[in-house]
């Protein structure tokens, strides 16, 4: 990255607890997140027009990041292991250690929203689906009408959907997975939709026993084409987050830090740029990218994957990438509490969202319900 201006902007920000089982252990305490960012960081979410989710599950944590006088304002959720999320101006699902949450956009909630007149959003918490611990990744939706949600179940090396009646519904497997069994035999991680179908997915390896990719991580990762489970590309190292953008296919090579751009007929991959992080998480808009950046852990096996040589010089955060030269455009930098990044997502449009939690009993006082002929407005906040 070019030599920039770094504001350093240190916040305590509002948490919000997701109810959790009786018998489960207390969510952690709320922390304070110092972060810094390049001087282009918050002006390039304004220019946009649009807002951040983040969300890390070593720190267990949803992060709205959202440009504020200038600066980086963070609204902090706290829910246990939160990883995948889909979103979009409507809603947000959150896949979480046992749960996929959905909460609802109420735009005419927002204006109320304390500070009144500040926020263009307001999602509120509508369903939670309890799936148990199948590993929740990557999530999209889909279907004819665009309100099927798909989840990466990595526990069960497949694709599933969510149905009321089970813990979740399968759908699609890798032509070498041999049965469905809770043993993560591939590391079935990142999905791509096509018209409203799953159309790619990536894996860090291509084996049928249980955790059977950790040993040929360094370069055993690919990219399948769906239905036919078609391998677009092999041996990569440690690929994630497979997205279609432009009419172009993309995927982040975690294992090397780096964004390639794949030719999905002949499986030739270009780099495109080179990030100082473990990336994992991507989301596109326009002529930008925007990638979830992470150390590795200490404790982390990472023999053999090329990144793990500069495991000193990694960075927390997000980064984003300028598709026309490559370089990074803006950063943002985690330099307390977060550690780890899994996705980046997007709000194009919404500006300064809240996302309303558990906490200081707000939830217990805010009220949706259809428009009734004759009534007042009933919504309240």
């Amino acid at each position: 990255m070019s030599a920039a201006t770094v504001q350093t902007t240190q916040r305590t920000a509002r948490d919000g607890v997701a109810p959790m089982p009786p018998a489960a252990p207390a969510p952690p305490a709320s922390v304070a997140f110092k972060f810094t960012q390049t001087e282009t960081f918050a002006p390039l979410l304004k220019r946009l027009g649009l807002s951040l989710l983040v969300t890390t599950y070593q720190a267990n944590k949803l992060l709205v990041l959202r440009e504020q006088r200038g600066g980086i304002s963070a609204l902090v959720r706290t829910f246990e292991r939160p990883m995948g999320v889909a979103a979009d101006d409507r809603r947000i699902a959150l896949g979480t250690a046992n749960q996929v949450w959905q909460f609802r956009n109420a735009p005419d909630l927002a204006p109320r929203v304390q500070p009144n007149n500040t926020h263009d959003g307001c999602f509120v918490p509508r369903a939670s689906h309890v799936t148990g611990d199948i590993g929740v990744h990557e999530m999209c939706w889909g279907g004819t009408r665009g309100d099927e949600l798909w989840v990466v179940n990595t526990r069960f090396s497949c694709l599933c959907t969510l149905d009321a009646d089970y813990s979740f519904v399968p759908r699609w497997h890798p032509p070498f997975i041999s049965a469905l069994a809770a043993e993560d035999r591939c590391h079935l991680n990142g999905l791509a939709m096509v018209d409203g179908q799953p159309r790619y997915v990536t894996a860090l390896g291509e084996t049928d026993v249980e955790r059977g990719w950790r040993a040929t991580k360094p370069h055993g990762g690919c990219i399948m084409e769906l239905p036919s489970g078609r391998f677009v590309v092999r041996g990569l190292s440690m690929p994630h987050s497979p997205r279609l953008h432009g009419g172009r296919l993309w995927v982040l090579e975690s294992g090397t830090g780096r964004l390639l751009r794949i030719d999905p007929e002949t499986g030739q991959s270009q780099p495109v740029a080179d990030v100082p992080g473990f990336a994992r998480g991507l989301a596109f808009i326009g002529d930008y990218a925007f990638i979830g950046l992470s150390k590795i852990r200490t404790t982390s096996a990472m023999d053999g994957v090329p990144l793990a040589e500069r495991r000193d010089e990694l960075k927390c955060g997000v980064s984003v990438v300028d598709l026309r030269d490559g370089s990074i455009c803006a950063m943002l930098e985690f330099e307390s509490a977060v550690e780890e990044i899994f996705d980046v997502q997007l709000l194009p449009g919404i500006r300064f969202p809240e996302v309303i939690g558990f906490q200081n009993e707000q939830l217990h006082h805010t009220f949706i319900v259809p428009p009734q002929p004759g009534d007042a407005q009933l919504n309240d906040v």
